[in-house]
C-alpha cells in the first residue's frame, strides 16, 4: 500500500470525511493540519497550485530512483473511486 500525505484543515467537512474513511479502512498516512502547520501551505501550493483541502499527495520514485512528480487529488468525495483504486481498497 502506498504511503501518502493528506493536507487538511479542521473546519473542512470533506477533510473530516476523508479522515474518517481512512480510519475505518485502517489506512496510515501523513497528515498536515494547516491550522497547526501553516508553513506546510507553501508545500501544498507548490505541489497542487492551490490551497484547497483535502489534498491527497501520492509520491513515488521514478525508474531512475529520482522522485517523480507527485500525483495529487483535490477533494475526497469526488475522488473516492480513484483513492480506492490507488490505495487498493475494496468497498
Amino acid at each position: 500500500m502506498k504511503k501518502f500525505e493528506l493536507y487538511t484543515r479542521p473546519t473542512c467537512s470533506d477533510c473530516q470525511a476523508a479522515k474518517k474513511f481512512l480510519a475505518e479502512k485502517n489506512i496510515s498516512y501523513i497528515e498536515y493540519d494547516l491550522s497547526k502547520q501553516p508553513e506546510k501551505e507553501r508545500d501544498l501550493i507548490r505541489i497542487s497550485g492551490t490551497r484547497i483541502v483535502p489534498t491527497f499527495v501520492f509520491k513515488g520514485k521514478s525508474l531512475l530512483r529520482w522522485m517523480s512528480k507527485p500525483k495529487f487529488l483535490i477533494g475526497f468525495e469526488q475522488n473516492i473511486d480513484e483513492i480506492r483504486e490507488i490505495l487498493k481498497i475494496d468497498n
